[in-house]
């Protein structure tokens, strides 16, 4: 598997998980256990949510595909509404598929620069970098799963293996 294709199974399977946790047992969650603090880094299931819509795609994807360094607090309230916050999570998913889509191979072996939001000035690896990207979102839809299973929720099942499993013809 190639580069472009291998960070484009990321992106499926970060718009298939983001739909299975925000269409699941997030949407069942009442207002007041969404925006409990649960113990997680930013709090609660809403803070949490929103940190990934500023990393996903008012840091990361600028940075990615727009060559833009936006200064961007991560604990940042994009969406107080949460059916806003949902809705613009599921686009910021899907964004990626056609920016790596588009993307040269050459570009997966190259550098990516970009500034901090506290003015540092990068230049990383891109694919690792990229690769963090979507290893982050994991990241954190296992602390929303861990604070789903406090509150006596079933989480999903969220592993790649079983979108790879769901795509794979029968045996």
């Amino acid at each position: 598997m190639n580069a472009r294709n291998h960070f484009l199974m990321l992106a499926r399977y970060q718009v298939w998980a983001t739909d299975r946790l925000l269409d699941g047992p997030v949407a069942g969650l009442s207002d007041e256990e969404y925006r409990r603090d649960a113990g997680l880094f930013f709090r609660s299931v809403h803070g949490t949510l929103n940190h990934l819509l500023v990393t996903d795609r008012g840091l990361w994807f600028e940075r990615f595909a727009n060559g833009r360094s936006p200064a961007r607090r991560l604990d940042e309230e994009v969406h107080a509404d949460r059916a806003a916050l949902h809705a613009a999570l599921k686009q910021a998913a899907r964004e990626w598929l056609p920016a790596i889509g588009a993307w040269d191979e050459a570009r997966f072996d190259g550098t990516l620069r970009y500034t901090s939001a506290k003015g540092v000035p990068y230049a990383v690896p891109f694919a690792p970098t990229l690769t963090h990207v979507f290893n982050h979102g994991t990241h954190h839809r296992g602390q929303i799963s861990a604070a789903l299973t406090r509150l006596g929720r079933e989480a999903p099942e969220l592993d790649l293996i079983y979108m790879v499993l769901a795509d794979a013809p029968p045996p």
